[in-house]
């Protein structure tokens, strides 16, 4: 006979004190600020066709980038899952089961986290490439200043980013 105490078996205690506390969503209010009702864009057929286009373009960009040395792969990745997120949840599921773009699609919505190499690399980068821009275009001081310092910002954010 079912045990209808409520009390529950000790395997049921266990597992509720084992289990991953349930995350509330964040209460929103009814209406954007432009004053239509929030959270509508999944019943927006255009909106949802154009996350679709962008994110099969971040997909496209990502894999030029995994050939290219100097474009980068995970950001256009990131960038993907999250346009996928908002129009197909299957192409979306596809990018977290990747055997090579899963891990650091998670990492990223887990935690915020860039693996060191990422960094290394992604810092690395912005270096060449700003010596590049230094030696092929010579630029006026303040353009030469201005780009330093939106090089020196991006860099700042995923040096400061957890180690994932």
């Amino acid at each position: 006979m079912a045990d209808v105490s409520g009390a529950g078996s000790a395997g049921d205690r266990q597992r509720a004190e084992t289990a991953l506390p349930v995350r509330e969503p964040t209460p929103r209010s009814t209406h954007s600020p432009a004053g239509r009702p929030a959270g509508g864009h999944r019943n927006r057929p255009l909106q949802r066709i154009f996350y679709l286009i962008a994110g099969c373009a971040f997909v496209g960009l990502a894999v030029i980038g995994a050939v290219l040395p100097l474009l980068p792969t995970t950001i256009f990745v990131i960038l993907a899952a999250g346009c996928f997120a908002k129009s197909s949840p299957r192409l979306e599921a596809w990018l977290l089961n990747h055997r090579l773009f899963g891990p650091s699609i998670r990492r990223w919505r887990e935690n915020h986290a860039i693996p060191p190499t990422a960094k290394a690399m992604a810092t690395g980068g912005m270096t060449i490439g700003f010596a590049g821009f230094l030696w092929g275009a010579h630029p006026s001081l303040p353009v030469a200043l201005i780009a330093g310092a939106a090089m020196l910002a991006c860099a700042a954010y995923v040096l400061t980013r957890p180690s994932g």
